[in-house]
């Protein structure tokens, strides 16, 4: 094995997130996964940095597998230059939780108080999609359709009443999300099960980055961009909560399990808090991005049944 890929494996072998349930992981180095479409097939893949090519693991190892300590035999198989990769859903999360007013400008921007503790909301699992897939607006249903990109944080080992200060050894990795939410049937509600759960309204991925890799999510620039214009940008340092005081707290009330996600809130930016107000449209380009882990690219359409989805190819 060359002596980088060696250095790369022992630290991941002695990673505290596996030593906290006495497992060693089996990904001998490799930092970035993805679930692609190759061949017309959906595979794992895997490379130690973003520059270098897509690896395939074995067609019966899958991400979720993976994340909840299964083996992972070294047997990847390197892609040819420019082999046509279209991103899919990395995997279904089981659980997701939300979390509001988590940044100092998004609560002035909504007129709102600095929480004492952290807001939560459920995320509907059935509301994740991949990068590329549609994202999906029924006329009937709401007109106020808003963007919130967010770091994402992938739990890896099954964390009850956990520390702060030992929260973050339960992470398996972090990925890119945006927790797209129907204003107007938040403000009819009263709270967010409908208004942030209708399918579609939870863009994942499309490359999940080990904890190993990101050492400190606080360090993190996320933005959104809209038909190309820039209508986020904050950073990760600016949380009221940190990624670990909220796996701290949610640990207090729930059981996280390896493959629960963690929508750690939005900064500034969103649509609906614009004067004049925007909201996404049919023929939108949404994009998603959490620097060092990577992007998202999801079209917008109507719900009419023959509106087909696209594709965005991953880098």
């Amino acid at each position: 094995m060359p002596r980088r890929s060696r250095k790369r494996l022992v630290r991941i072998c002695r990673a505290p997130r596996r030593i906290a349930t006495g497992r060693r992981t089996a990904l001998e180095g490799t930092v970035y996964l993805a679930t692609l479409i190759h061949q017309g097939r959906a595979r794992l893949a895997g490379r130690l940095a973003p520059q270098d090519p897509w690896r395939l693991a074995p067609p019966s190892v899958s991400l979720a597998d993976v994340i909840i300590g299964g083996t992972l035999p070294w047997s990847w198989g390197q892609l040819p230059t420019g082999a046509d990769l279209v991103p899919a859903l990395p995997y279904r999360p089981g659980a997701l939780y939300g979390v509001g007013m988590n940044y100092p400008d998004a609560i002035v921007e909504r007129g709102g108080r600095r929480p004492a503790e952290p807001r939560l909301f459920p995320k509907v699992s059935s509301s994740v999609i991949g990068s590329g897939e549609a994202v999906v607006i029924d006329p009937e249903l709401t007109r106020r359709v808003d963007w919130e990109t967010e770091l994402a944080v992938v739990i890896g080992t099954e964390a009850r009443r956990v520390s702060e200060a030992d929260a973050l050894r339960y992470v398996f990795g972090y990925t890119v999300a945006n927790d797209i939410s129907a204003r107007d049937l938040q403000e009819r509600d009263g709270q967010s099960l409908r208004g942030k759960g209708l399918d579609t309204f939870c863009p994942f991925g499309p490359v999940l980055v080990t904890a190993d890799e990101i050492p400190d999510p606080q360090r993190l620039r996320i933005r959104t961009r809209v038909n190309g214009e820039t209508v986020q940008d904050g950073s990760t340092a600016d949380m009221v909560f940190r990624v670990s005081a909220l796996i701290a707290y949610l640990s207090r009330f729930f059981t996280l399990r390896p493959g629960d996600v963690v929508l750690t809130g939005t900064p500034a930016g969103c649509g609906d808090f614009m004067r004049p107000p925007r909201a996404l449209r049919p023929g939108d380009l949404l994009e998603s991005e959490v620097e060092g882990i990577g992007r998202l690219a999801n079209p917008v359409r109507s719900s009419a049944p023959d509106a087909a989805a696209e594709c965005v190819p991953v880098s």
